[in-house]
């Protein structure tokens, strides 16, 4: 670990979690805990749980769940060391210098040094098309696309040299490895050609992340040469799923929303006139990861995807997505243009405020997509447009706002509007509607229950039960410890809590989380950290109940000895005996 336990833990208790969780999320008092609609999936009904007493939050739809390390390392996409510098910060807690391992040392220099290749290969290529003659062909190409000097400024934009070993060996001068500047997928090495540029005779895009780092470049060809566009490949610090470009000026805008864009020129060019708000995806479709990102600064998003059937079908994905988040989406239209930098350089700024104001939400774009394949004269045709739009407003959960698109779909389309209030009703009841609106956090937990291992949850149950009531350690004593938890997840964290009650005489679970690194292995440590029981909890059903998992736990493992060959059969067989005539009194 980066920092000795105890630091660890002291960020962590000067973070209250509820305190924390507030500033995202609007949580409520409900009994001992607060509760609001999960941040990590959309839910109309909020099952997102926080626990002051046990600070520690817990997700009942979609699973997640941890201490506030989890919650900011998830929230704000963040490293485990990264979250610890972020909530100590919060705390006023100066982070003592400490050594980190050759492993770590390594680790982080590397990311450290791939932040720096990219910075200086984004000066670089700067210099080029503002400073030489050689740039000059790039410099005239941002001209013709409208962009001043202050623009191109702003965005860093840049040329790579016709030579395709130019940024290479300026790299070299400047003593990079050739593994790192590889690594960084500024280069490829061949056995042939040997190492060779990625971006030459190219005009120069540099992509930061949302804390202004250089991460990775985007590369225009100058003329009619193919591939038309280069992206920088998946890198340790670029994921082209995880990233918006410019959402890290975009985030400070004062505009309403996010304008959300195909390309890195449609956004360079609507920064410049103004509407500073727009980001795009970086060279893959619209992913809910970037989804996610947005949220953490909007709930409104303005689609402005180019005026094709690509597009067209890009946006229906996109408007999916986004709904999956509670994100509102309104469709820009940019008739009779095919994207928002033709639009603009045309009609102007201003028309384009219009358009912003006009567009329209993302369910009536979607039904004008059903109703450009219809003839609506012909009454077959009507009755299949109007079973097409039911399906898509059926998936409206508040009814106020359902009862609005009724009244908007029927007087846009010309449809009897109790007719196709009864449609959507009928649909509504009958669980067809549009596949969208189904609940991301049951389909997950569906899909966990249908892979459990039994062993597993058996262990994990125990381990829940043992954590909910410390009293049953005292009952398990010399019955059960650490060594029966034998299951990937449950014998880390057995280890951790059999340490603790040692040590202490009690389990802090918030504590036992700042163990483990990894946000998802938080998650499952959570879960059994924060399961309910619906049983009852009294001596004579926990003697049962205590009674049955114990013998499951230890017959699996002996089990597994069997199968393995471990020991003597005859052995294990008198053991599982034993285990079998087990019987547990919890006696309060």
């Amino acid at each position: 670990m980066l920092y000795p336990d105890e630091i660890i833990e002291e960020v962590r208790v000067r973070n209250d979690i509820v305190d924390v969780i507030s500033e995202y999320a609007g949580l409520k008092k409900a009994g001992n805990s607060y509760k609001c609609c999960c941040p990590f999936h959309n839910e109309k009904t909020p099952s997102f749980t926080v626990s002051r007493e046990k600070q520690m939050y817990h997700c009942f739809g979609c699973g997640a769940g941890g201490n506030v390390y989890t919650f900011i390392m998830k929230y704000e996409n963040l490293t485990f060391p990264e979250a610890i510098q972020f909530l100590a910060k919060r705390a006023g807690i100066t982070l003592p210098e400490r050594e980190l391992s050759p492993a770590d040392r390594a680790k982080a220099d590397r990311r450290t040094t791939m932040y720096e290749v990219n910075k200086i290969a984004a000066a670089y290529f700067h210099f080029l098309l503002t400073k030489t003659e050689a740039g000059g062909r790039a410099y005239q190409y941002y001209k013709e696309r409208g962009y001043t000097d202050e623009t191109i400024k702003k965005f860093g934009l840049g040329y790579a040299e016709i030579y395709s070993d130019d940024l290479y060996k300026y790299l070299k001068k400047r003593e990079f490895k050739d593994e790192i500047i590889r690594d960084a997928g500024l280069i490829e090495i061949d056995e042939k050609k040997g190492p060779h540029d990625v971006f030459w005779n190219r005009v120069m895009v540099p992509i930061a992340d949302i804390n202004d780092k250089i991460i990775a470049f985007g590369g225009r060809v100058i003329g009619d040469g193919l591939p038309k566009y280069v992206n920088t490949k998946e890198t340790d610090i670029f994921s082209k799923s995880r990233n918006l470009f410019a959402m890290n000026l975009a985030r400070k805008s004062k505009r309403r929303g996010i304008i959300l864009c195909e390309g890195y020129m449609d956004v360079i060019a609507q920064h410049q006139a103004g509407f500073d708000n727009a980001v795009a995806s970086l060279g893959t479709a619209f992913t809910e990861a970037q989804a996610n990102l947005i949220k953490r600064y909007t709930d409104e998003v303005f689609l402005a995807y180019d005026n094709d059937d690509a597009g067209r079908k890009a946006l229906l994905r996109a408007i999916e997505i986004l709904r999956k988040y509670d994100i509102k989406q309104r469709v820009i239209s940019l008739e009779p243009y095919k994207d928002p930098d033709e639009f603009v350089k045309n009609l102007g700024t201003e028309a384009y405020e219009d358009r912003i104001r006009d567009a329209i939400p993302g369910r009536i774009f979607e039904i004008d997509q059903i109703y450009k394949k219809y003839n609506l004269s012909n009454p077959d045709e009507k009755t299949e447009f109007m079973h097409g739009a039911a399906a898509i407003l059926a998936g409206i959960e508040d009814p106020a706002e359902r009862i609005n698109y009724v009244e908007a779909v029927a007087a846009k389309y010309r449809c009897d509007q109790n007719e196709l209030k009864k449609l959507v009703t009928k649909i509504g009841l009958s669980g067809m509607k549009e596949a969208p609106a189904a609940d991301t956090g049951q389909r997950y937990i569906n899909e966990r229950k249908k892979d459990k291992n039994p062993y597993l949850e058996a262990e994990e149950y125990l381990m829940s039960l043992m954590i909910s009531d410390t009293e049953l350690f005292k009952t398990l004593d010399g019955i059960v410890d650490e060594n029966d938890f034998t299951e990937t997840g449950t014998r880390e964290v057995a280890r951790a809590v059999f340490d603790m009650y040692r040590d202490k005489g009690e389990v802090n679970p918030a504590t036992i989380l700042n163990g483990f690194e990894d946000a998802d292995l938080q998650e499952r440590v959570t879960a059994m950290m924060t399961r309910s029981f619906d049983f009852d909890t009294g001596p004579e059903a926990m003697s049962r109940a205590l009674t049955d998992i114990v013998r499951k736990v230890k017959i699996n493992n002996i089990e597994k000895e069997q199968r393995d060959n471990k020991g003597s059969q005859i052995e294990l067989a008198r053991k599982k005996n034993q285990v079998r005539n087990l019987m547990i009194n919890v006696r309060r």
